[in-house]
């Protein structure tokens, strides 16, 4: 009988804790829409390792891509969002957005600067560690497996960091394009698509 009592109060906590986890957390990340960001930066990779040797070019391509990402990421979001009922307004939504967002921001300015430096060899770079700060801290108010990509693409923004921009690129299409199908796979698998 005590068994069975302690049994159904650890159950009873699970379930309080996991409610209370997801009403405090921003659970609209889109895996296919990830997914689909990771194949066609998986393809932006291949167009622009044609084009280091014109950098301007090169970064054409990848703001293209990143453009075409933002858009797929926005809608799919919205999608989820609506499927799942999730206000875009409540504190964790805003908490998500604000934390992911400020990162994103900085990455356009450090852009900018870099770009006016002619420094397009450190752009992989800062591309691949601001992006990954962005799912760093704003994975502190969504599902666990946010924060676990965000280091992912540190660490090759880390690796980008030390060497030359054909190799960087191909390290850009391992993070915007690998790293997005996997953790986009494992989104839609565990977290409803």
């Amino acid at each position: 009988m005590a068994d069975a009592l302690h049994e159904h109060a650890a159950e009873s906590l699970r379930f309080i804790r996991d409610t209370m986890e997801r009403a405090g957390s921003f659970t609209s990340i889109p895996g296919w829409g990830g997914f689909a960001i990771g194949l066609t930066a998986i393809a932006a990779s291949v167009v622009a390792q044609r084009f280091v040797i014109a950098p301007r070019t090169w970064l054409m391509v990848w703001l293209i891509d990143a453009a075409l990402a933002a858009a797929v990421g926005a809608a799919t979001i919205a999608i989820k969002g609506r499927r799942a009922g999730t206000s875009f307004t409540s504190p964790a939504s805003k908490r998500f957005f604000v934390s992911y967002l400020a990162p994103i921001f900085a990455g356009a300015v450090v852009t900018l600067a870099l770009y006016r430096a002619g420094a397009f060899a450190a752009m992989p770079a800062a591309w691949l560690l601001l992006y990954g700060t962005a799912f760093v801290s704003s994975g502190a108010f969504s599902i666990r497996v946010v924060p676990v990509m965000g280091i992912c693409f540190m660490l090759l923004g880390c690796a980008a960091a030390l060497v030359l921009l054909p190799i960087s690129n191909i390290l850009l299409g391992c993070g915007f394009g690998g790293l997005h199908v996997v953790f986009g796979l494992i989104i839609a698998r565990r977290y409803g698509g």
